[in-house]
């Protein structure tokens, strides 16, 4: 079990973006207000997400203080905003803006030569073409970091970009996103 705080705010505007409510809101919390909420799951994961955590002005202070408080913390960001200055016991998950997300102009690739071993790089995958991009980029930019494909929900069949994955001999894993498939695409739960 992870417990997942998500951020609100995004610079960006994804085509296939999940999490539009998250665009915007009004639930201010103090930093101990959301490391008290945390304590109360039984569980040492903790992932801070968006919109794009680190559009929040306080994204870093809330990251140390997790380390501090001996979580296992990933961030998910989409790499538009330089990761330099992240805590290094955070586990950066990047998400690289596929074409079809209308985004891709937004990419910050020197974030991936910042990326290690313990890191991921996600690209989200909407169409064949999208694969054929995301396998280019990665020619063009090696990282140490595991590499994901996730299929955009309902847009291309995980099987489908399972064989394209196979077909290509590519060492990327490939990702779905698991609380649809167990719940259902319940958006803002």
């Amino acid at each position: 079990p992870t417990v997942f705080v998500r951020l609100t705010g995004c610079p960006l505007r994804c085509s296939y973006c999940d999490t539009e409510y998250a665009f915007k809101g009004n639930n201010l919390l103090s930093i101990d207000a959301v490391l008290t909420e945390i304590k109360k799951y039984n569980t040492k994961f903790v992932c801070v997400t968006g919109g794009e955590p680190l559009a929040q002005i306080n994204c870093h202070i809330l990251l140390d203080r997790l380390v501090k408080e001996n979580y296992q913390v990933s961030l998910e960001t989409s790499g538009s905003i330089d990761i330099a200055d992240i805590n290094p016991g955070v586990s950066i998950v990047m998400d690289v803006k596929t074409p079809s997300s209308n985004e891709s102009d937004k990419n910050l690739y020197t974030n991936i030569e910042k990326l290690e071993l313990k890191d991921q790089l996600k690209f989200v995958i909407g169409s064949k073409a999208d694969f054929d991009w995301s396998v280019a980029l990665l020619s063009k930019h090696p990282t140490p970091a595991e590499v994901l494909f996730s299929p955009v929900f309902e847009a291309v069949k995980p099987m489908q970009l399972a064989q394209w994955i196979l077909d290509g001999q590519l060492n990327v894993r490939l990702q779905v996103q698991l609380h649809k498939l167990l719940w259902g695409d319940e958006k803002g739960k």
